[in-house]
């Protein structure tokens, strides 16, 4: 009994705050990579929800924000960052319920969150990418500019990894070929985040 408890408490916490148990690491990057991630990171729009069906969308967001509510009590703010991780992964190529798991580990959803070895924001992105693929004026606490930052780094690194989703990961913490950042990543998504469209919604897209 003692033996679960104590599982349970190591889980809670695993989920509760943030992994800081790596950073990612600079490295050179080809004039072509470069310049494509520094077209990615300027081009500036405003986040949308990006949903073939609006109602899908809604009910998205409705059910993301109802989950995200104790750690973020403002529904303003809660559904503009809900928007912006949506909206900056599916530009990414990449799942939003993965980002949320992957932002949930790094900073539990913490804006301002400064890791030991430096890293910032939502998506712990470490500063030295400002330098490569940025500007001087890009704020790395700035909501939409350190999802965009992760997102486009997140991307770069399953394209290193041809895809191997599990790989990137390890490379986005700096701890590349150890199990425990991807695992807790996946295991936040699976925990906190999948989500199947109400059956209302997904008959209602069927109809001509």
């Amino acid at each position: 009994m003692l033996q679960r408890l104590l599982l349970a408490l190591t889980l809670s916490v695993a989920f509760a705050a943030p992994a800081f148990a790596g950073a990612q690491r600079e490295e050179a990057l080809s004039a072509n990579v470069a310049s494509a991630m520094s077209r990615s990171i300027a081009d500036v729009n405003a986040p949308r929800l990006v949903f073939d069906d609006a109602r899908e969308g809604q009910a998205w967001l409705a059910e993301m924000s109802r989950r995200l509510e104790k750690r973020i009590p403002d529904a303003w703010f809660r559904e503009r960052l809900l928007t912006a991780i949506h909206y900056e992964a599916t530009r990414a190529g990449l799942d939003p319920q993965l980002v949320l798991g992957l932002v949930q580990v790094e900073s539990g959803f913490k804006k301002y969150a400064i890791s030991p070895v430096g890293a910032r924001g939502l998506m712990q992105v470490m500063p030295f990418w400002v330098r490569s693929i940025g500007t001087p004026q890009h704020n790395l606490f700035d909501l939409t500019t350190n999802l965009r930052y992760g997102c486009t780094i997140l991307r770069h690194y399953l394209n290193i990894e041809r895809g191997n989703l599990y790989r990137a990961l390890g490379r986005y913490n700096g701890s590349l070929g150890q199990p425990q950042y991807p695992n807790l990543v996946f295991g936040a998504m699976r925990a906190h985040w999948q989500w199947t469209p109400p059956a209302r919604v997904q008959n209602a897209s069927l109809k001509p």
